[in-house]
């Protein structure tokens, strides 16, 4: 997990996964990875705080351990639970044996391992990634608070199991709540926005190899209008990745109206955002975009 001498480093490594930061994120990255911190990474839906983790993963050659949030996830899918079925079938076999004992039946062997005691009891590299910890239930980010701290978890049956090394722990919110600042303190932080045009042009020649400079540019300008309307769901860069490479895969290499008003399902997620883009609107971003060009 110390491979990265410095941070320059780390960026050159991420860039060969396909992923550019911008420096502050590259900087948090680093320094979670040399103070062995969680690191929790907010912002807008689509910026990029999935892809980060997956790429510092790719970069450390780390196996991914991934925990998707939502609401009402408890500890039987988040850390682990017992294997029933299995239980009840060594009792079936053992009956003519004698008793089964209950240490018997509740040991390692009958353990269900879920992403967070996996993650803890892995001898090789890991990089967990709790993802969209907002839509978890309070409990639950209360629960986080003994693994964040000492990186161990408790299982009665058994006893408290430690981490044998610790694991790179990547946590995302997209804010739509606030999170505790227990938890908070138990991480460092860092807040991604949505980039430049400049640099998010970088981004999609970097992850659509092939696209055509002028297209990329247009698509990149016109996305970056589309932020600025009243939208239920402004597009993150992931949709302005998404698009991109739909109009590559047309063999377009420029915007036009009738282009733009056909694939917007790529970019756009909601009825009425769609309905929004049309006629004025969407010819004067279109214009927009390619004055930018």
């Amino acid at each position: 997990m110390e491979r990265f001498t410095s941070i320059d480093q780390l960026e050159d490594a991420l860039l060969r996964a396909s992923y550019l930061p911008d420096r502050g994120l590259a900087t948090a990255l680093f320094l979670a990875l040399r103070v062995r911190k969680p690191l929790l990474l907010e912002g807008e839906a689509g910026v990029g705080k999935t892809e980060a983790a997956k790429a510092i993963a790719s970069s450390l050659g780390a196996r991914l351990i991934r925990l998707q949030c939502y609401e009402g996830l408890d500890v039987a899918h988040a850390v682990y639970e017992w294997n029933y079925t299995r239980q009840l079938l060594h009792i079936r076999a053992t009956e003519d044996g004698g008793p089964v004992e209950e240490d018997e039946l509740f040991g390692p062997k009958f353990l269900i391992r879920r992403p967070l005691l996996e993650a803890i009891s892995a001898a090789e590299p890991v990089v967990l990634l709790i993802d969209e910890i907002d839509r978890a239930d309070d409990e639950f980010e209360a629960f986080l608070l003994e693994m964040l701290s000492d990186f161990q978890i408790t299982i009665p049956e058994i006893g408290t199991i430690r981490a044998q090394q610790r694991p790179v722990v990547v946590l995302t919110s997209n804010r739509t709540r606030e999170l505790h600042d227990a938890l908070k303190r138990r991480c460092l932080f860092h807040w991604i926005g949505h980039p430049s045009c400049e640099r998010e042009i970088e981004i999609v020649r970097l992850r659509v190899p092939g696209v055509p400079e002028r297209l990329a540019a247009e698509a990149v300008a016109f996305v970056q209008g589309l932020r600025r309307l009243d939208l239920n769901k402004p597009p993150g860069v992931a949709e302005t990745v998404d698009w991109a490479e739909a109009l590559s895969a047309l063999g377009r290499r420029e915007l036009d109206a009738a282009l733009v008003e056909s694939t917007l399902g790529s970019v756009l997620k909601y009825q009425e955002d769609l309905a929004l883009v049309r006629d004025e609107t969407l010819t004067g971003l279109l214009e927009e975009a390619r004055a930018v060009t």
